[in-house]
This record gives structure tokens, sequence and C-alpha cells, in this order.
């Protein structure tokens, strides 16, 4: 790992806009009457319920188990009642509902019985996963893939390198800038965890350098760390989408992640600062996770800031808790302006992936009637992973889904800086979210369809060979019948043919 960085093609220098979000210390939204908690709050397999309407359950409490490999376990936030348990409306581009579990807290907030390790040393590799993997904890930058897969490199891989991504770079969200200020320690926590799990040589904490109080305070614990002394913080230049997981690798090591693969082919992994401090919590004191730090703030919002919120609590109550000038049916954002997605209504959970919600700020692609494309370029241009939005963008459009592969669809990071520098105001971003979802339902309809096919051939094969048992069981029966009748007839025969033998009978 060399400690000259490197950059990557394209981005954009952006206004943060996180000032206002900054200004007030961590505090606390108040323990809602009902918690909603989705089953699927994660990439992969939803996780499955364990509890039944009316049971009492206990702050922690597993509610859900995991389900399938790339799945984790859901907690109960707080102490209650469960009183549902069916589809209702989830924060989710498209608008629709999903399975979850509601609690009606009973506002004792009382704990199940619970301690961490002593010495996290004295545990397995293998248990610390587990342990994670049981706390329920998913990746908190955004992308909410199960943490324990990526403390298990497999037998193929040796990790040399674990990078904390502390960069945050998209606007306005700061919740990430204001847990390495105010919880440094407890991140410091989990990066012991995870050197301890991974057995790697080096830990770099990347943060962006407009954030100089979270790199004094990263700094200032890391010093008191001697067991820490391999561990370093970077300060990288600012400038979006730099806290993307392929972006920062390439401004640390020069190094680009290959077409499809993934930092691992580096030797490198890399977790997002609020998953340590949450691996911290889980190991070290046996908290499952239940809570984050979400980012309230926008023009509408008058008490702006960072919140420490349980999940399942309702958005609408995070708002008036910042009393927040949100009219019925205006739009606001989950997520930054670049990434993230207007929501369908205000009584939405917050989920385990709500790191910021955002009102009164349109999205950086506006839904207005674009302009037809002139070709300029500009989205190509701004590209960090130099893609041809342009190209990308009239394959998606004609639906011509093996061109959009052609040109690499899949490398696309979604980031946004196609749509936002392009004069024509076209959605490139939404052409090519739809396109991916169209390749990959038809992939699961083909694999559903070959399925199906092997399913109907091993049926025929199998009816095949029973028809063959059946007519060879046949056939063995006929023939001994037949030998039963010809020893029969012989027998007659052979008295017949002796008529001493009849007489002495």
């Amino acid at each position: 790992m060399t400690d000259k960085l490197s950059s990557f093609p394209g981005g954009l220098v952006l206004d943060g806009q996180k000032r206002r979000s900054t200004q007030t210390p961590i505090r606390q939204i108040p323990l809602s009457k009902k918690l909603i908690l989705p089953l699927q709050q994660h990439i992969g397999e939803a996780s499955a319920p364990i509890v039944e309407i009316g049971d009492r359950v206990l702050k922690g409490q597993k509610i859900a188990r995991a389900e399938g490999h790339v799945s984790v376990y859901l907690h109960a936030p707080s102490s209650g009642v469960i009183t549902a348990i069916d589809e209702q409306p989830i924060p989710h581009p498209s608008g629709l509902s999903a399975l979850c579990i509601t609690i009606e807290t009973d506002g004792e907030d009382r704990w199940i019985e619970h301690k961490g390790s002593a010495d996290f040393r004295q545990l397995t590799e293998h248990d610390i996963r587990h342990q994670i993997r049981e706390a329920g904890i998913v990746g908190l930058g955004g992308a909410g893939f199960p943490s324990f897969i990526k403390l298990n490199p497999g037998v193929h891989h040796h990790i040399e390198t674990l990078v904390l991504n502390g960069v945050e770079c998209e606007p306005y969200i700061t919740c990430d800038d204001m847990l390495m200020r105010e919880r440094a320690d407890g991140i410091l926590d989990g990066i012991e965890i995870m050197i301890f799990a991974l057995r790697v040589k080096h830990c770099i904490i990347a943060i962006e350098d407009n954030k100089a109080e979270a790199i004094a305070a990263v700094e200032a614990a890391l010093s008191q760390r001697p067991k820490l002394q391999n561990t370093k913080v970077v300060a990288i230049p600012t400038r979006y989408p730099a806290g993307s997981e392929k972006q920062l690798i390439q401004v640390l090591t020069g190094k680009q992640v290959p077409s499809g693969g993934l930092p691992i082919d580096l030797s490198i992994v890399c977790h997002n600062v609020g998953t340590s401090y949450a691996i911290g919590r889980a190991i070290n004191h046996g908290e499952p996770l239940i809570s984050r730090i979400v980012t309230v703030t926008g023009t509408d919002v008058k008490h702006a800031g960072n919140f420490e919120t349980l999940f399942g609590t309702p958005m609408d109550e995070v708002l008036a808790f910042c009393e927040t000038k949100h009219q019925p049916g205006e739009p606001f954002i989950l997520g930054g302006p670049m990434m993230g997605y207007n929501l369908s209504g205000v009584n939405l959970p917050v989920t385990k992936t709500a790191n910021c919600i955002l009102v009164g700020v349109d999205n950086a692609a506006p839904a207005s009637k674009p302009l037809p494309c002139i070709r300029c370029g500009e989205c190509a241009t701004a590209c960090p992973v130099s893609l041809l939005p342009q190209q990308l963008y009239w394959h998606a459009r004609a639906k011509d889904l093996e061109k959009t592969q052609d040109y690499n669809l899949f490398d696309c990071i979604e980031c946004g800086c196609c749509s936002y520098v392009c004069p024509s105001k076209i959605p490139l971003v939404h052409y090519f979210r739809f396109a991916k979802t169209e390749i990959m339902n038809q992939q699961q309809e083909t694999l559903k369809a070959d399925n199906a096919r092997i399913r109907h051939d091993n049926r025929q094969q199998r009816q095949e060979a029973e028809k063959k048992e059946k007519e060879e069981r046949q056939r063995q029966r006929k023939a001994a019948l037949a030998a039963t009748k010809a020893a029969k007839e012989k027998e007659a025969a052979e008295k017949a043919n002796n008529p001493d033998n009849v007489e002495n009978n």
C-alpha cells in the first residue's frame, strides 16, 4: 500500500451543504409507540419471522432469523408486544409494500439479558463472524450488504489491507462525520476486531480532507491505541463519488478493481465506519444492531442534525421532532440528492440503510421533461467508471438489453454524475436502473424456465425408468408363470408316460 494518493476519472466537485447538520451533537429520537420492521432490510434474502402476533418481546430479542446464506437476523428495537405480521408500505423506490413485523412498545425499553466478550481475541474468526451475523449487522454506508460475509475471504484469498470508509462524499449527509467526531473510540473497537478476524497487515481509515474535526478525533483516539500501530488515517481529496468503494480503492492504491470483480481480488476489504462501530458494540457489549445515526436536513428542516434512531420508527415522527415544515404530498428524499430517491409517504419506517432524510431539496436529476440528447459527451467525461452513458442510454431506451451489457452496464455505480451534468436533464441513471432490473428479471425468468425444464426432463426420465421397471417386472412374472406352467406340463407328461407310478400311488 503506497502513501502516494492516486485518482479516478470523472467525478464532480459539489457544494457539500453539510454545515447545517453538524452544528449540534448527535441526539436521540424519542421512543415511538409503534415500530414497523420490514423483514427485507439488506441485500440478499429477507429474514423469516420467529415470533407470532401477541408475543411479548424485549429490546434486542431476535424476532426474525437469517434465511439463506446472504441474510442476517432481525431484532426488536424496544420492548413491547407483536401486534401485526403483515404487508405494509416500505421505503423503496417502487413504493410497494412488503412483509413487516409491528411492535407496540410498552415504554419500558427493557433489554434482553446480554453481555459482550471480555476478550474477543479468545474467539475464533468463525465465532466473530457468527456473532456479527446474529447481531444483524449489515453495511451502514447505504448498500446494506451483510457484514459477516466480507469478513470471510475464504481459502482462495488472503487479505492484506482493511479500508475503513469515512469519506461520505454525497452532499447533505453527515451521519458518518458526526459518528467519527463523537464516537471514534467505538469505531476503533470494531477495527481491532476486524483486523483480528481478517488477520490483515494494514488498516487505512479514509476520510475526506474537508472533515477536519473527524480527522482530529480519530487520530487522537488512534494515538491511545498501541495495538493499532499499523492503522493510519488518510485524508483524501474531496471529490464525488470518492466514497464509492471502487473509486476509494483507486484513490488509495492506484489500482482498479477489475470489471465484474470485487475489492477482495486486490486483497482488500472495505467497511463503513458506522459498520465498524456496530461490530464493536456487538462483540464487546453483546448489543445487536437496532438503531443507527440518521441525518435529517434540508431547507424545510428547522432543527437539522443527526439523530440516533431506532429501526422501525416512522419517519413522520422523526420529521416532527426536527420541526420540519413538510406539506402533505410534498416529496422528500431518502439518502442524498445524487443517489437518493423520493419516498411515497412520511409514515414509512427507518431501516438499516436509512442514512439520511432530506426535505426541501430536489434530486440532482429533477423530474422535469427532458430535452433530446445533444451528444455533447459531458456524461462520459463525468463518469467515474469510464463508461459511455450516452450509448447505454440509447440502448436502454430501445430495450436492447444485450447491447447495454456489451457496454458494461453493471459496472455503473449509479452515482448520478451523468444525470447531474446532462444539459438536456435526461434522467440517465433511471434508464440504467430500469435496464439492470429488466436484465435481472429476465435472468430470473430464464433460471425458472431452466429449472422447470430440468424438473420436466427429470420427471420424464423418472417415468421412463418406472415404465421400464414395470415392464421388466411384468416380463419376469410372465417368465415365471411360463416356467411354472412348463414345469407342470412336464410333470403331467411324465406321469402320463409312466403308468407304473400311477398304480404304485
